[in-house]
């Protein structure tokens, strides 16, 4: 487990941290403190998770496309 601050991994780093952590949590070979470190951090880095396929997710959304289907740039997200 690292000690990058959650709110600052990547999607690929929290995503590859939270395997880790789901995997110790499953063997049961953790003292019980250290369980319970390991799943605060779980929840906080699939909140990362979710919050980032989120963020990407509204950026895909806001791709404009001609007539034709090919992308032309982004529209603003608030716009409606």
């Amino acid at each position: 487990m690292t000690q990058t601050p959650v709110e600052e991994m990547s999607f690929e780093q929290a995503m590859k941290e939270l395997e880790t952590v789901v995997d110790q949590l499953e063997r049961g070979d953790v003292a019980l403190d250290a369980s319970i470190s390991l799943y605060e951090r779980g929840a906080a880095l699939k909140k990362r998770c979710k919050d980032e396929l989120q963020r990407a997710k509204e950026k895909v959304a806001a791709i404009t496309l001609d007539e034709e289907g090919t992308p032309m740039g982004t529209a603003p997200l608030d716009a409606g």
